[in-house]
């Protein structure tokens, strides 16, 4: 089974692909580790290879590329990236979209960082911004299009093990005879 988790900065994405590959024994793919490879494999720090992939594109492109590949390739598999259940598309047996309210994914990004929730707000929305022009311009992405996520969780609402006890429970349940017929999902562009 291939399971995708998404969402915005803040939303508990990795805390819950990892608890969640954890409880299923699966292998947990993060499309930040596959990025810090990829910056690897340039001899580029993470910092010169965040600035390369906002002058070029094609730094976007190997990341789902890479994405796409794994969900295509691999089974037992939680993938986590902000894209990951669009990249994975008909791959995917369970998509998980995770959110929060802005301030809640604000005030742990900006613990995670280190920082002030004042002075990390205006990047912070700036960030969500242009990755959202990326993904309409690069794929025809909508990332405010939750129709093709299974599950979207709140994580403001619970603690992060009860989240993976619902997700694990969907997991249980899944059927994938009732999923015949899947296809990609209409309108977007897979172009790498």
């Amino acid at each position: 089974m291939l399971l995708t988790v998404s969402g915005p900065a803040g939303s508990g994405k990795t805390t819950f692909a990892e608890a969640l590959a954890n409880e299923l024994d699966y292998e947990y793919v993060s499309g930040g580790d596959i990025f810090r490879s990829l910056a690897d494999e340039r001899g580029l720090s993470l910092v010169e290879f965040n600035k390369l992939a906002e002058r070029d594109d094609q730094v976007d492109r190997d990341l789902d590329r890479r994405l796409r590949e794994t969900a295509r390739e691999r089974d037992g598999v939680v993938l986590e990236s902000r894209l990951a259940g669009w990249m994975a598309g008909d791959y995917a047996d369970l998509k998980f979209w995770l959110d929060a309210p802005t301030e809640v994914r604000l005030a742990r990004v900006a613990e995670r960082e280190d920082t002030t929730v004042e002075a990390h707000r205006q990047r912070f929305h700036e960030r969500a911004e242009s990755e959202a022009r990326r993904y309409e311009e690069y794929y025809n992405i909508d990332i405010e299009d939750r129709t093709i996520y299974d599950m979207v969780i709140n994580t403001a609402r619970w603690n992060p093990g009860t989240v993976v006890d619902v997700a694990l429970a969907a997991a249980e349940a899944y059927d994938p005879a009732g999923d015949e017929g899947k296809t990609p999902v209409e309108g977007v562009t897979y172009e790498f």
